[in-house]
């Protein structure tokens, strides 16, 4: 039979294996239906043990595939770190060879100005005229003295959104401003562009733009909030554009910087009589000791620019904190207020820019972690109150999505326990990295407890819809219930317990679940009572007899073996046993599912399922005329008030803390059993 079944499993793993060729053999070669069936019980009985392999192969390689997922993950991590150092390394490179291109340029710009002399600015004006009457809408443009033209060319502007071309582009690059004119399609005699914008120097910052293709030789021009993106002919030209932009606005910023310390000194005021001693002394401190001269100064508002467009967050914060230390003991005058008014217009830039990168639009990858930079810096800025805010939202859209995504399983404790490890998890790292992050603002600790109440309501909703509205057994809903709570006090680790506030949102549904199960449990039990002949159970098999007795044990009634007669015989009704068996279900999936505010539902559901049987047996005993049937009810009743009613008093104070004084009156007030010595039956 092994060889046969060896023999079957080659020919269908073999690679020339032919199914329609193999069934017409076979259909030849049989002699009946029965050699068909066993053929076919062959191949099933094959494709079982290849299933079952199969089975067997991914159980041993689960782990496998775990460990290799964890790998890859920490690989992803260890490669975003390698990316990252190595752009920082070539942003220090770029930086030391612009370095060294300026000194060089510096030291040939020296030498060709020995070589040759500098043109006039005269010429350079009537240049800049030529050219400028070839634009149609400038002729303003020329009533500025002393501009001059520094270089020029033409230009292709592409949009910022899908990288496409928008318009062919002609720039002129005067000393103190740009100005951007369009190319005519249907041209008028000598004219060949017609104007488009005019920025001054000091209004827009130039950012190089990294070649990727098909984005090439561009770069970008940020006049906040907006931008332009240039294309230049070659590698070479932008280059051209790039250093003679950069060095015309520092000639711009060097000139107004000297052109501002030759006015003060050498404006002539007649000093006039004052009877204010101290008129000297108040324009000497808001004007001769402010010093905005250092280069830093000068430039921090174009380096604060080019922080922002390259997404250096840290770096300008930090030039920020540097100018707030060295204006701290500086009086107030014209110069700094101008100096803060723009410096503000480039905070408030800034923190747009990072409550974007908080924003819930964002991608939510990376967990609380990734938003750790933009929360910091803004933290910095004196934000705070709107980092948490941002934060706690981010978190939230994060919470919700994970939920959202979360795949409905046909199993709900399986869903809940996946439900649970997320949710759970999630909150223990936003907890953490909220202490961290806001580790000296204890004010906005509050909004993070009020945050925690908000997503444990999200979490409420999602497990009450999977496990309370689709209408589960008790018994899963205990289990469930269960679950997350020991989730929920593994929180407390970090200081934060939510034990009360998961109790508070349950608790409409567990009563619900609890009634519910009241109501089933007395109504079958009813219906058992219409039906109770009064009769001995007949278990029929040892094996029957011995699993009822392990079950008797598991509820707690170790006493059990006293009501087993011979053979299989048990003297107890199938009534009575049955609600033995589902009341202490119910007592135990109840002390599950118990808190503080469901402990008169609890006790009432019990008492109520209790009276039920009760009354069944005191009504028996009144109305049975026969003695013998009659004593087989008190023997019911004696193991009803005195074996089972104990244990749910007993296991209740245990599960609780505290005696069901409800449960010990209605023991009390229900009728005693008492068997005379002469085998008659009375009722106390």
């Amino acid at each position: 039979m092994a060889d046969t079944g060896n023999r079957l499993r080659n020919l269908l793993e073999s690679p020339n294996f032919d199914s329609q060729s193999y069934v017409k053999q076979l259909s030849q070669q049989s002699d009946g239906d029965r050699d068909l069936q066993e053929h076919r019980q062959k191949i099933q009985t094959l494709a079982d043990e290849t299933a079952q392999n199969l089975k067997k192969n991914v159980y041993k390689n689960y782990r496998q595939f775990i460990e290799t997922a964890k790998e890859i993950s920490y690989l992803e991590s260890e490669m975003y770190q390698l990316s990252h150092i190595l752009t920082e390394q070539k942003s220090i490179m770029e930086s030391i060879t612009q370095s060294l291109l300026s000194a060089d340029k510096d030291e040939t710009a020296k030498e060709m100005l020995a070589a040759f002399p500098k043109e006039t600015e005269e010429v350079k004006q009537r240049t800049l005229t030529t050219l400028l009457e070839k634009v149609e809408g400038c002729k303003n443009i020329m009533e500025t003295p002393g501009r001059y033209l520094v270089y020029n060319g033409d230009l292709l502007e592409y949009d910022q959104d899908n990288m496409s071309q928008i318009q062919k582009v002609h720039a002129f690059l005067m000393n103190d401003c740009l100005l951007i004119a369009t190319w005519l399609a249907n041209r008028r005699g000598a004219v060949k562009y017609k104007y488009n914008a005019l920025y001054d120097l000091e209004s827009f910052a130039v950012v190089n733009v990294k070649d990727n293709p098909p984005m090439k030789d561009m770069f970008k021009i940020l006049m906040f909030p907006d931008s332009r993106i240039f294309k230049a002919e070659n590698s070479k030209i932008k280059k051209e554009w790039l250093e003679i932009l950069e060095e015309t606005k520092k000639n711009k910023v060097a000139k107004d910087k000297n052109k501002k310390e030759e006015e003060v000194p050498t404006s002539p005021v007649r000093q006039e009589v004052s009877t204010n001693p101290f008129d000297e002394d108040e324009h000497l401190d808001s004007e001769e000791l402010v010093d905005l001269s250092p280069e830093w100064i000068q430039e921090l508002p174009e380096d604060l620019d080019v922080c922002i467009a390259q997404r250096d967050f840290e770096g300008a914060v930090d030039l920020l904190d540097k100018l707030n230390e060295y204006l701290k003991e500086q009086p107030v005058s014209p110069r700094v207020k101008e100096l803060r008014g723009k410096v503000d217009e480039r905070v408030r830039q800034l923190t747009e820019v990072l409550v974007f990168e908080l924003s819930p639009d964002r991608s939510l990858r990376g967990g609380p972690k990734a938003t750790r930079r933009a929360v910091s810096q803004l933290i910095r800025l004196g934000q705070s109150t709107k980092a948490c805010e941002l934060f706690l939202k981010n978190r939230a859209a994060a919470v919700h999505t994970a939920i959202r995504q979360l795949r409905i399983e046909g199993a709900t404790l399986l869903y809940i326990q996946k439900l649970c490890n997320i949710f759970f998890t999630s909150l223990l790292e936003t907890a953490r990295e909220f202490e961290m992050d806001f580790a000296g603002n204890t004010g906005c600790y509050s909004a993070f407890v009020v945050w925690s109440r908000s997503v444990m309501k999200m979490f409420v909703d999602a497990f009450s819809k999977q496990v309370f509205d689709s209408k589960e057994s008790l018994s899963t809903a205990a289990e469930c219930v269960k679950f997350a709570s020991e989730h929920c006090k593994q929180l407390s680790e970090i200081g934060l317990d939510l034990t009360f506030i998961l109790q508070s949102l349950l608790v409409r549904d567990i009563r619900a679940a609890l009634q519910s199960q009241k109501d089933i449990i007395i109504e079958a039990t009813r219906h058992r009572n219409s039906e109770e002949m009064w009769r001995r159970m007949n278990l029929m098999t040892p094996e029957a007899l011995a699993k009822l007795k392990d079950e008797m044990r598991s509820c707690g009634i170790s006493s059990f073996n006293q009501y087993t007669g011979e053979d299989c015989w048990v003297n107890l009704s199938y009534t009575i046993v049955a609600f033995t068996k589902q009341m202490m279900a119910f007592l135990e999936e109840g002390l599950k599912l118990y808190f503080h505010e469901l402990h008169m539902v609890f006790l009432e559901s019990l008492r109520e399922i209790i009276l039920v049987a009760v009354q069944h047996v005191d009504y028996s005993l009144r109305c049975e005329q026969e003695t013998e049937k009659k004593a087989f009810i008190l023997q019911n009743a004696s193991f009803l008030h005195e074996t089972v009613l104990p244990v749910v008093e007993k296991r209740f104070e245990e599960g609780v803390g505290k005696p069901a004084k409800q449960l010990q009156d209605l023991r009390k007030s229900s009728r005693s059993v008492k068997v005379n010595p002469d085998s008659t039956m009375s009722l106390v």
